[in-house]
């Protein structure tokens, strides 16, 4: 007796098991992800370190060589990269497939913590992100604006946009492209320092001298409690330019007499355009769990209410996201799906 002909002879039984492989199919469709990859945990660990005004040799000799040595001996570790730039250290720690990307970053951390004496005294200390790995972020938003700066427009973009992106279920970290810090620039005139005998030294001792932030404390009564406010520190360019920077017998000498002074961005090394005007781009990636496609819709989501609160001349737009090329490889889906139902049906009758 052939297998077939318990369901021919049994109608019933066959109406019921196809139901059954029916329910179960609908309930395989309601639980499978969609992604545009299997889901799989790759996790790269980034250790950025800054020195500003460092040299690559220096950044290499004593920052990246003792951090990536420290680094190598973390568990799971598939391969590691590193450059080393001007005033900046970049290590890429590329963990196993399906490794543990919360210990991972947890061993990482000691490790970089272990050698942090051995660090140049001025560097920062180290910045360690955890991301998917992917070389492309999952969406780019862009931001330009005809009139604000670059360091204007990214300032705000850090205080106010950046924690609301990072608010999105599933990024994992966030890319800053084309941004400028804003910050104090003094340009020094080393021929008017030498008419007034200063050296580079004294000035960098006097911002430390009077720009600095103090904690004063309280002072308590028997009935009274009154906290205790010092203005120690600069807040404008008037006062940066106010600043003694060196007093003898012969007079003052403030630091406009010296200097330049303006308020501008810390680095014009990097720029970024968005039809044809100076943009600022942030890059979405995602953690090593997360969906692309729910990332996408949560920032869809967001942007009327980020667009609604931007200083007036600044637009906003993605140019860039993975969930086109996720949604039409799923509608290929479908469509082949329903094609193959059609002609199932047309030869079954």
């Amino acid at each position: 007796m052939k297998f077939t002909d318990l369901f021919v002879r049994r109608p019933v039984l066959a109406l019921v098991v196809s139901t059954l492989i029916l329910l179960m199919g609908l309930l395989a469709i309601n639980n499978l992800p969609i992604r545009q990859y299997p889901l799989t945990e790759s996790s790269t660990l980034t250790i950025t370190t800054q020195y500003p005004g460092a040299s690559p040799q220096l950044m290499q000799g004593f920052v990246t060589q003792a951090i990536a040595q420290s680094v190598a001996t973390v568990e799971d570790v598939d391969y590691m990269s590193s450059t080393s730039t001007q005033g900046k250290s970049v290590i890429t720690v590329r963990m196993k497939l399906n490794a543990d990307s919360n210990k991972a970053m947890t061993q990482v951390m000691a490790k970089v913590n272990e050698v942090k004496y051995r660090l140049p005294e001025q560097a920062y200390d180290p910045v360690i992100v955890k991301s998917s790995g992917e070389a492309t972020a999952v969406a780019y938003v862009g931001f330009s604006s005809p009139t604000l700066s670059t360091a204007a427009l990214s300032d705000y973009l850090q205080r106010v946009v950046q924690p609301q992106l990072s608010s999105i279920e599933g990024v994992g970290s966030i890319d800053l492209n084309g941004g400028q810090k804003m910050a104090m620039r003094i340009w020094l005139d080393a021929n008017r320092m030498a008419a007034h005998g200063i050296s580079g030294s004294d000035v960098a001792q006097a911002l430390l001298n009077n720009n600095v932030q103090a904690a004063p404390g309280q002072a308590k009564g028997l009935y009274v409690v009154s906290d205790i406010q010092i203005n120690t520190d600069l807040v404008d360019v008037a006062e940066f330019r106010q600043l003694v920077v060196k007093s003898s017998a012969a007079g003052v000498v403030h630091l406009n007499d010296i200097a330049t002074v303006e308020l501008g961005a810390a680095s014009t090394d990097t720029s970024a355009t968005m039809d044809g005007v100076q943009a600022v781009f942030f890059g979405l990636n995602a953690a090593p769990n997360a969906n692309p496609l729910v990332i996408v819709k949560k920032l869809n989501e967001l942007l009327p209410g980020i667009r609604a609160n931007l200083p007036p001349d600044v637009k906003v737009a993605v140019p860039f996201e993975l969930a086109r090329f996720i949604s039409a490889s799923i509608d290929e889906v479908l469509g082949t799906l329903g094609e193959a139902i059609a002609i199932v049906v047309l030869v079954i009758f």
